[in-house]
Protein backbone atom coordinates (compact mmCIF):
# COMPACT_ATOMS: atom_id res chain seq x y z
CA UNK A 1 0.00 0.00 0.00
CA UNK A 2 1.64 3.28 -0.90
CA UNK A 3 1.88 6.38 0.99
CA UNK A 4 -1.30 8.07 -0.39
CA UNK A 5 -3.40 5.26 -0.07
CA UNK A 6 -2.71 4.62 4.03
CA UNK A 7 -3.52 8.82 3.99
CA UNK A 8 -6.87 7.97 2.58
CA UNK A 9 -7.42 5.53 4.58
CA UNK A 10 -6.36 6.64 7.31
CA UNK A 11 -9.07 9.92 6.21
CA UNK A 12 -11.91 7.74 5.54
CA UNK A 13 -11.18 5.75 9.04
CA UNK A 14 -11.82 9.24 10.64
CA UNK A 15 -14.86 10.62 8.87
CA UNK A 16 -16.51 7.46 9.32
CA UNK A 17 -15.74 7.46 13.59
CA UNK A 18 -17.08 10.84 13.29
CA UNK A 19 -20.08 10.57 11.28
CA UNK A 20 -20.76 7.05 13.82
CA UNK A 21 -20.18 9.25 16.98
CA UNK A 22 -22.66 11.69 15.32
CA UNK A 23 -25.38 9.59 14.38
CA UNK A 24 -24.93 7.88 18.09
CA UNK A 25 -26.44 11.32 18.98
CA UNK A 26 -30.22 10.84 17.53
CA UNK A 27 -31.63 9.06 19.87
CA UNK A 28 -30.85 11.81 22.35
CA UNK A 29 -32.50 14.03 20.06
CA UNK A 30 -35.41 12.25 19.33
CA UNK A 31 -36.10 11.55 23.04
CA UNK A 32 -36.32 15.57 22.59
CA UNK A 33 -39.42 15.49 20.94
CA UNK A 34 -40.92 11.85 22.14
CA UNK A 35 -40.24 10.46 18.79
CA UNK A 36 -37.97 7.19 18.36
CA UNK A 37 -35.10 7.84 16.23
CA UNK A 38 -37.02 6.42 13.12
CA UNK A 39 -40.00 8.25 13.86
CA UNK A 40 -37.73 11.27 13.27
CA UNK A 41 -36.11 9.70 10.07
CA UNK A 42 -39.44 9.15 8.82
CA UNK A 43 -40.69 12.86 9.60
CA UNK A 44 -37.72 13.87 7.76
CA UNK A 45 -38.19 11.81 4.72
CA UNK A 46 -41.77 13.58 3.92
CA UNK A 47 -41.40 16.68 2.34
CA UNK A 48 -44.18 19.47 3.17
CA UNK A 49 -47.28 19.46 0.47
CA UNK A 50 -45.56 16.05 -0.86
CA UNK A 51 -47.32 12.97 -0.74
CA UNK A 52 -45.29 10.00 -0.40
CA UNK A 53 -47.11 6.23 -0.82
CA UNK A 54 -46.56 4.40 2.04
CA UNK A 55 -45.03 1.32 -0.25
CA UNK A 56 -42.02 3.87 -1.46
CA UNK A 57 -41.21 4.81 2.24
CA UNK A 58 -40.80 0.86 2.63
CA UNK A 59 -38.59 0.94 0.21
CA UNK A 60 -36.59 3.85 1.67
CA UNK A 61 -36.53 2.58 4.89
CA UNK A 62 -35.56 -1.14 3.43
CA UNK A 63 -38.41 -2.58 5.30
CA UNK A 64 -41.39 -4.53 5.12
CA UNK A 65 -44.44 -2.71 4.58
CA UNK A 66 -46.17 -3.81 7.84
CA UNK A 67 -43.46 -2.32 9.52
CA UNK A 68 -44.52 1.10 8.37
CA UNK A 69 -47.81 0.64 8.70
CA UNK A 70 -46.88 0.40 12.97
CA UNK A 71 -44.98 3.56 12.33
CA UNK A 72 -47.34 5.44 10.48
CA UNK A 73 -50.09 4.43 13.10
CA UNK A 74 -48.03 6.24 15.75
CA UNK A 75 -47.02 8.84 13.84
CA UNK A 76 -51.02 9.70 12.86
CA UNK A 77 -52.38 8.88 16.56
CA UNK A 78 -49.81 11.92 17.60
CA UNK A 79 -51.40 14.20 15.13
CA UNK A 80 -48.28 14.46 12.67
CA UNK A 81 -49.29 12.89 9.41
CA UNK A 82 -51.99 11.51 7.48
CA UNK A 83 -52.96 8.97 5.54
CA UNK A 84 -54.88 9.72 2.46
CA UNK A 85 -56.03 7.83 -0.75
CA UNK A 86 -53.83 8.77 -3.63
CA UNK A 87 -55.94 11.01 -6.16
CA UNK A 88 -54.10 8.71 -9.05
CA UNK A 89 -55.19 5.50 -7.58
CA UNK A 90 -57.36 5.34 -4.79
CA UNK A 91 -55.79 1.66 -3.91
CA UNK A 92 -52.61 3.47 -2.83
CA UNK A 93 -51.97 5.42 0.58
CA UNK A 94 -49.99 8.38 0.94
CA UNK A 95 -48.67 9.88 3.47
CA UNK A 96 -49.11 14.02 4.22
CA UNK A 97 -47.36 16.03 7.12
CA UNK A 98 -50.19 17.71 9.30
CA UNK A 99 -49.28 21.64 10.09
CA UNK A 100 -48.38 20.30 13.33
CA UNK A 101 -46.12 17.22 11.78
CA UNK A 102 -44.58 19.97 9.44
CA UNK A 103 -43.93 22.46 12.68
CA UNK A 104 -41.79 19.57 14.48
CA UNK A 105 -40.25 18.10 11.78
CA UNK A 106 -38.74 22.04 10.77
CA UNK A 107 -37.35 22.11 14.64
CA UNK A 108 -36.40 18.44 14.43
CA UNK A 109 -34.44 19.42 11.04
CA UNK A 110 -32.95 22.75 13.17
CA UNK A 111 -31.82 20.39 15.78
CA UNK A 112 -30.13 17.70 13.54
CA UNK A 113 -28.67 20.10 11.22
CA UNK A 114 -26.51 21.94 13.87
CA UNK A 115 -23.16 21.34 13.62
CA UNK A 116 -21.44 19.09 16.23
CA UNK A 117 -18.75 20.74 18.71
CA UNK A 118 -15.83 19.09 16.48
CA UNK A 119 -16.52 20.59 13.67
CA UNK A 120 -17.39 24.17 16.11
CA UNK A 121 -14.75 24.06 17.36
CA UNK A 122 -12.49 23.64 13.99
CA UNK A 123 -10.73 27.39 13.16
CA UNK A 124 -13.09 29.56 10.27
CA UNK A 125 -10.26 28.59 7.88
CA UNK A 126 -10.43 24.74 8.62
CA UNK A 127 -14.42 24.84 8.17
CA UNK A 128 -13.88 26.51 4.91
CA UNK A 129 -11.55 23.88 3.84
CA UNK A 130 -13.83 21.32 5.35
CA UNK A 131 -16.40 22.20 3.15
CA UNK A 132 -14.76 22.76 -0.27
CA UNK A 133 -12.91 19.10 0.32
CA UNK A 134 -16.72 17.44 1.61
CA UNK A 135 -18.04 19.60 -1.92
CA UNK A 136 -15.50 17.98 -3.90
CA UNK A 137 -16.37 14.79 -2.65
CA UNK A 138 -19.47 15.04 -3.50
CA UNK A 139 -18.96 16.24 -6.67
Amino acid sequence: MSAGDETACRAWELLTRLLLEQRGQLPAVAAEFELSPVQCHVLRLLDPGEPIPMGRLAETLSCDASNVTGLVDRLESRGLLERRSSPADRRVKVLVLTPTGTRLRTQLQKRLSAPPDPVLRLSATDQRALVRILERLLG
